[in-house]
């Protein structure tokens, strides 16, 4: 899908956020969950301004203290607010191959941005959570080696897991990764996934969904069901918050020819029963 249907499409039911609708299927040019049933469009942003939605989004996980990374991954960039711009329809996340230091006094080689239904710091109210329900965004991955974009999921509590990967990508931009992490009853950590491809997901956006409810887990792209979980252990029942991020490094450096990398997100939206 280009940017272009993807936003009039869009538009066409952003008028009113609590629009209630009922949804027999669904196609990437057709907003709305898969599933039958009478839904309610809860959360969207079609990125139409000139400038990010701070009452919607932050542009740091929820230990920001004058930026952040995910140590957990070993990644290579330290996340800022001026690697985030909305423009032009669209929201862009901008890696940069460019020394920053962060607050936890490491020195990062790249700079990035993200964004997230989470908290301005630690000790702040998430902006949104949720639980259960169809996310969808509208994204369009960088070409360039070496990134990590993903469309996530993670605990309000700020621990992980549980974790719910809409879509990831590393290793190569021709396949996309869908995934859930949850631990045990012992505490040991799980995760189940599945891929698809190869598609040239660079070339233009493509619309990644989670239909996430208290028995199933099943992922789409462009519409088409692509991956399922139905294992009670593996679904989690807590409130969650939503992030986009362009991350750098996982599971390799870039190589020396790429400097920079840009995400472009057309739109996200959440609908719930």
């Amino acid at each position: 899908m280009t940017a272009g249907p993807a936003r009039r499409a869009w538009r066409a039911v952003a008028a009113s956020v609590l629009l209630l609708v009922t949804a027999c299927g669904s196609s990437t040019a057709a907003p709305g969950p898969p599933a039958a049933g009478t839904w309610r469009l809860v959360f969207y942003d079609d990125f139409d301004g000139s400038k990010l939605d701070t009452d919607r989004w932050v542009t740091c996980y929820d230990w920001n203290d004058d930026g952040c990374t995910n140590s957990g991954n070993d990644e290579l960039q330290w996340y800022v607010p001026g690697q985030v711009s909305v423009g032009a329809g669209e929201l862009t996340l901008s890696a940069e191959r460019r020394s920053t230091e962060g607050s936890d006094g490491e020195t990062y080689p790249w700079t990035s941005g993200m964004i997230s239904t989470g908290r301005d710091h630690w000790d702040g109210r998430p902006r949104r959570t949720f639980t259960y329900g169809y996310f969808e965004a509208a994204i369009r991955i960088p070409p360039e080696a070496g990134m990590f974009p993903a469309f996530w999921m993670m605990p309000a509590s700020r621990y992980t897991p549980p974790e719910l990967d809409v879509m990831e990508s590393f290793e190569t931009t021709q396949q996309v990764e869908m995934s859930v992490h949850w631990r045990d009853g012992e505490g040991a950590e799980h995760r189940e996934g599945g891929s698809y491809g190869p598609v040239d997901f660079p070339a233009g956006y493509h619309v990644f969904g989670l239909l996430w409810e208290r028995d199933e887990l099943t992922w789409y792209v462009d519409g088409v069901k692509r991956f399922r979980v139905t294992q009670a252990d593996r679904i989690p029942h807590v409130p969650m918050e939503l992030l986009v991020n362009l991350a750098v490094g996982v599971p390799g450096p870039p190589p020396p020819s790429v400097d920079s990398a840009r995400m472009r997100v057309d739109w996200v939206r959440v609908w719930q029963h």
